[in-house]
């Protein structure tokens, strides 16, 4: 996640879940307001990983297959044209460390919350929660619609 240090950037941590989705989404929007880039960022971790990604078997995982999910998801959720625009990174890690280092220098870091239903949608999801305390950019955290 190299980049030119004057260049302003929006962060996504991205999933393949609904609130990622609503979240990236967002990004998009934010960052065409300031004139920046977004980086859409996909951390995974053995021995499972989820989203885009099947289970890992054997500890193999096909990188390429996991990127070319990846990027289908971002088509999927933004347009042919918008997705080409988003940057993406798939990085191997635990997802709030990997997201932490990507947003260092952003303008923002935007993350899903996995709500649940009832006294538990009020809860932030563990990665949220930890990277909100952490950050050292503005943290927006986002609902999916169906949240």
């Amino acid at each position: 996640m190299d980049s030119n240090v004057s260049e302003r950037r929006v962060v996504v941590g991205v999933d393949g879940s609904p609130s990622s989705d609503a979240a990236l989404r967002w990004a998009v929007r934010y960052a065409g307001l300031l004139g920046a880039t977004v980086e859409a960022v996909t951390a995974w971790e053995l021995p499972g990983l989820y989203g885009w990604s099947a289970p890992a078997v054997d500890t193999d995982v096909d990188e390429d297959e996991a990127r070319q999910r990846m990027r289908q998801g971002l088509t999927d959720v933004l347009g042919v044209d918008a997705a080409d625009s988003v940057r993406t990174h798939l990085v191997h890690g635990n997802a709030a460390d990997v997201l932490l280092r990507a947003a260092e220098g952003a303008e923002a870091l935007v993350v899903g919350s996995r709500g649940r239903s009832g006294f538990a949608r009020a809860l932030l999801g563990s990665t949220s929660q930890h990277v909100s305390q952490h950050a050292s950019c503005p943290v927006v955290i986002v609902r999916s619609e169906t949240s």
